[in-house]
């Protein structure tokens, strides 16, 4: 027995030391292991996963998930704002964002383009550096944002304004969130409503306050038969120039609150080309005495059976419009000349060239204005009532064509109905005439 445990004893250092050099190992093992996990873990997952095992595998796997689950989170994320940017950048409104000291940190290209600004180069710029007009100044100084403020927009000429509203939106820690948008097109209307509600007032004010002062005049005194009767025809007048503005005011209202015209409904092009003309010599002979005008109408036989689909009422009253203008505005002796021809180019034309006085260019683009007149008291004189070219432009808008207007000063006037030739029936071809 004391053999035994001497022998034992004898034997214990070199176990010890066996078990100390299997542990150093293990742990040299286990801190390269560890090293790997450190590695990779610095390496922000970007090189492949250690392959281990123990705890150190455990710790791998689970921070491994972890990492793989944040990197989903993150790229949904970023997804998520990405297309939360593309929507930003393709609304119509303008967005800007505001650091605590008013510099620039984020901007679409709309409020680039409605503020004149570069997205990329005017980051962290001031914004009040940018943007120096006095209305957006005082807009931010007084710090009242519970409206918008109307400024210029970049591209703002006088003869061409354009009006941006700008808001803007506190939020978070002293931030901005500033929104534009284009209110040019808002503002013309606004302005086109004013001047339709002047223009009705001012055309209907007129001749009520002439019938009304010869009533009262009626009234009051005793006239004489031939004054009566002078005074009566003065009213007649002012009644019928009334009449016909409140008419012209339906028909438009009409064409622009009506369905588009069909295939169903046409108008025979001699029926209507005879009657225009047989109202167009009526007129001149009426307006003219000595010398009479000369009326030439140019209609080639190949038309005789041919139709033009469309609103016939509506297609005839614009070129009876077109034509007693000619004649109201054409001297006495003068020429107007109404030609039906195809132009070559895919439309069919009822034109009308006149030798009046012309028409300067500053007044072309806006002879199709409601209301509108080159010559104010001519044409009231002449009985119109500053309608008919706006009803015309309508009627041929819906019909898919144009209306094109040609003249200068002391040449006289071309005014030309162009319908697409697809809508002629009953002719496969008209030539083209000069």
């Amino acid at each position: 027995m004391g053999a035994l445990s001497g022998a034992s004893w004898r034997e214990w250092p070199g176990a010890f030391l066996g078990v100390t050099l299997f542990a150093f190992f293990w742990w040299v093992l286990d801190a390269w292991r560890g090293r790997r996990v450190m590695n990779w873990l610095q390496s922000s997952a970007q090189e492949p996963v250690p392959h281990t095992w123990g705890l150190w595998g455990e710790v791998t796997d689970r921070v491994w998930r972890m990492r793989r689950d944040s990197d989903r989170k993150m790229t949904l994320s970023e997804q998520r704002l990405s297309d939360f940017l593309a929507a930003i950048q393709a609304s119509p409104n303008g967005v800007l964002l505001l650091d605590q000291e008013g510099k620039i940190e984020w901007a679409n290209q709309t409020v680039a383009q409605h503020l004149g600004i570069d997205v990329m180069r005017d980051q962290q710029q001031v914004l009040t550096n940018l943007l120096r007009g006095p209305e957006f100044l005082k807009y931010q100084s007084q710090a009242d944002f519970s409206h918008d403020v109307v400024i210029a927009g970049r591209d703002d000429r006088p003869q061409r304004p354009v009006r941006i509203a700008v808001r803007l939106h506190p939020y978070g820690d002293g931030r901005k969130l500033m929104l534009t948008r284009d209110i040019t097109a808002l503002e013309q209307a606004e302005a086109m409503r004013r001047d339709f509600v002047a223009n009705v007032s001012h055309e209907i004010r007129t001749p009520l306050t002439v019938i009304a002062g010869f009533v009262e005049t009626m009234q009051s005194l005793t006239l004489e038969p031939q004054e009566t009767r002078r005074y009566l025809d003065l009213m007649a007048g002012h009644s019928q120039r009334m009449k016909n503005l409140v008419e012209d005011l339906l028909i438009l209202s009409r064409l622009e609150g009506s369905p588009l015209p069909g295939d169903d409904q046409s108008v025979g092009l001699k029926s209507m080309w005879d009657q225009t003309q047989h109202e167009a010599r009526a007129l001149s002979s009426v307006l003219f005495a000595l010398p009479v005008q000369q009326l030439e109408f140019n209609f080639p036989a190949a038309l005789d059976e041919v139709v033009l689909v469309g609103v016939a009422s509506e297609i005839q009253s614009a070129w009876s419009n077109l034509l007693s203008n000619a004649v109201r505005y054409t001297p006495a002796g003068g020429l107007v000349q109404a030609t039906a021809r195809a132009d070559g180019r895919g439309f069919f034309c009822l034109s009308v060239q006149d030798s009046g006085p012309g028409i300067a260019p500053e007044h072309l683009p806006r002879l199709t204005e409601r209301f509108y007149r080159v010559d104010s008291s001519r044409s009231r004189d002449s009985g119109g009532t500053g309608l008919g070219l706006s009803i015309v432009k309508h009627v041929m808008q819906r019909h898919g064509g144009e209306l094109r207007i040609e003249s200068q000063l002391g040449m006289g006037s071309r005014f030309e109905l162009a319908f697409p030739a697809a809508r002629l029936r009953g002719l496969s071809e008209v030539a083209p005439a000069a």
